[in-house]
């Protein structure tokens, strides 16, 4: 029988929670680990240290994707639900899935580091603090990705949910590829405004502290404003990449592994960026692409290829799309109006 008819779900959580436990405590010990090798001590990143630090996030990454396919060879065969299956036809559509799903969380993640670079220029966070705003704002992303995934697993039983998420991400793709470009301003931002309504903020930084005394009084500082501005651009962000994910994989724990060691390596990624912007402007339309493939994927495609559209194709559709806006925007640079 072929991996893409109808199967039952490959790792229900009652079946591997502790599969889920063993991730998030290797995820956290790798963030602490990083943490303590800085001993507290605040400096900017250098680019050859963010080039290292997201080779080692990819490779983890890709050797995450071999061992789900070694453990799916290990773990099909023994589940009398899924008699029947090619266990190692099962353990490449992982595998395939999850590096599918990291590559589309990963691409569409870029747009949302260019954010990041816009709210640590207007709050004037020197570069030595960004690396730690990062590092606490992925420890939140963590946290809600779970709930959001948890949601959506559960939403994904219904069966009109796909066909909603499914339009609801071709219309994003289209506003992201043809719509202006645009920026949130924090000064607009309601969550904010509100919280300095109940929580005086500080004009100093404090030597990097989110929360300080003065007088007696708790206060909070600009990094402590950056923090919450990022994880609330985030959670939007979230509205979007998790069904993304769903349309490639219904399997929660593929869609929170892929989805999670996706964003780990967004610190890296955003100090080699930060200095690269303008040079991406080709890209929304590969980001406005994919999320146009996966909505259509969702909604209407995986009806007609018995239920789900080949995870090989959905990789090489979404790899193809980075590489042809990478190139164009290579090929075709941005003018400089000041230039006219």
């Amino acid at each position: 029988m072929l991996a893409s008819a109808h199967h039952p779900q490959l790792f229900p959580i009652e079946q591997v929670w502790w599969l889920y436990g063993l991730f998030v405590l290797m995820i956290l010990g790798s963030l602490f680990l990083d943490m303590r090798r800085r001993n507290g001590k605040e400096h900017e990143m250098t680019h050859r240290e963010a080039l290292f630090n997201l080779l080692l996030w990819v490779s983890l990454a890709l050797l995450f994707c071999v061992g789900l396919y070694f453990y799916g060879l290990h773990l099909f065969p023994q589940d009398p639900r899924l008699v029947g299956y090619d266990p190692q036809t099962l353990a490449k559509q992982c595998s395939l899935e999850f590096l599918s799903g990291w590559l589309v969380e990963k691409s569409l993640s870029i747009d949302n580091l260019f954010i990041f670079l816009v709210v640590f220029d207007f709050f004037a966070i020197p570069p030595k603090y960004r690396h730690k705003i990062l590092f606490y704002g992925i420890l939140g992303a963590m946290v809600f990705r779970a709930l959001f995934i948890a949601l959506g697993s559960v939403l994904m039983q219904i069966s009109w949910v796909p066909l909603v998420f499914g339009v609801f991400l071709a219309f994003t793709g289209l506003k992201v590829a043809f719509g202006p470009e645009s920026h949130p301003d924090p000064a607009q931002n309601l969550l904010l405004r509100t919280l300095k309504k109940f929580l005086p903020i500080s004009p100093g930084l404090h030597e990097g502290k989110f929360l300080v005394r003065d007088a007696g009084r708790l206060m909070g500082t600009p990094l402590l404003l950056t923090l919450i501005f990022i994880e609330f651009t985030d959670i939007i962000f979230a509205v979007d990449s998790v069904p993304a994910i769903f349309a490639i994989t219904k399997e929660p724990f593929i869609v929170f592994t892929s989805n999670i060691f996706a964003i780990l390596g967004l610190r890296a990624l955003f100090f080699i960026l930060a200095g690269m912007a303008t040079k991406f402007h080709y890209l929304k339309y590969g980001l406005g692409f994919i999320l146009c493939f996966v909505g259509l994927k969702m909604s209407w495609l995986d009806h007609h290829f018995e239920g789900h559209f080949p995870t090989t194709w959905s990789l090489a559709i979404i790899a193809g799309a980075l590489f042809v806006s990478g190139f164009c925007s290579s090929l075709f640079p941005r003018r400089n109006p000041d230039s006219d």
